[in-house]
């Protein structure tokens, strides 16, 4: 058992929206660590999100939160076991209200290197990029 584990605090506008969109896409909440501020949703044993309100979120920084409907935060790119799992993750985003972003020039750098992605932009803006690498391609 790993010792590391990541949590990804998240800024978000509707926190039930929010929780709605991600157990859409197969993740769960924890409610041990979920409140009207924050909910805890887990994506595998070592990987959590944070939903903070975005009142909550600016408690854990003075800078300003980023406009990501508008722009491009970050990116969390999310390796998968299968070429499948990343085309189940990203339909199932799409169906509960993801945006699809096509990006073709990266698509056809990744299939050079044996690897299939796609992304999805949540309701919040936040991008998204599973993956699947075949290693021994790479």
């Amino acid at each position: 058992m790993s010792t590391k584990m990541i949590f990804i605090n998240l800024p978000v506008e509707d926190l039930n929206r929010s929780k709605a969109f991600y157990e859409a896409v197969g993740w769960k909440v924890n409610a041990d660590f979920t409140d009207e501020n924050a909910a805890c949703i887990v994506v595998d044993d070592n990987i959590c999100l944070m939903l903070l309100t975005k009142t909550f979120f600016t408690t854990f920084s003075q800078r300003p939160i980023a406009d990501t409907v508008a722009a491009t935060a970050a990116a969390y790119a999310l390796a998968l076991a299968s070429a499948d799992e990343v085309d189940v993750l990203t339909d199932a985003a799409v169906a509960a209200g993801a945006t699809e972003e096509h990006c073709p020039d990266k698509r056809a750098q990744e299939a050079e290197v044996g690897m299939h992605g796609r992304t999805f932009i949540d309701p919040d803006g936040h991008q998204w990029e599973p993956f699947y690498m075949a290693y021994q391609a790479a």
